[in-house]
């Protein structure tokens, strides 16, 4: 089988030669990925504005720092992917509290060394009094 490098003139071969850290950092969505020790290793900036911090202010710190749902006794893998559906409740930068609907994560074998989920910010709709969307 002849393997060929897609053709970037096309649309399809644009997107395929597009690293996939730009494609994140582009999302409007917050995106967060956190290794099996609990470390964030990587944040989009939808995430980083959500919570109020500058880009790559929160770099290599513990999910434990951010999610405050996060019991340190259970495994974070577990702890998220249990989460997926769910509100769980972030520490913005000014120490108030943010509600977010955590999605389930799109890494979903047993040997990814990462999970990477994607927030809802629903702060605002709780406060109104609103219904939270049901995020997956």
């Amino acid at each position: 089988m002849e393997r060929r490098r897609p053709n970037p003139k096309t649309a399809l071969g644009y997107l395929e030669q597009l690293p996939v850290l730009v494609l994140l950092d582009r999302l409007p969505v917050p995106v967060l990925a956190v290794a099996q020790d609990g470390l964030v290793i990587y944040m989009n900036r939808a995430f980083e504005h959500m919570l109020g911090y500058p880009q790559d202010a929160l770099r290599e710190c513990s999910i434990g720092d951010l999610v405050q749902t996060v019991s340190p006794l259970r495994s974070t893998v577990t702890e998220l992917s249990e989460s997926a559906g769910k509100i769980v409740a972030l520490t913005h930068r000014d120490g108030s509290t943010v509600r977010a609907a955590i999605s389930r994560s799109t890494l979903e074998r047993h040997d990814d060394p990462v999970i990477l989920v994607c927030f809802q910010d629903v702060t605002e709709q709780l406060w109104g009094g609103g219904r939270a969307p049901h995020f997956e």
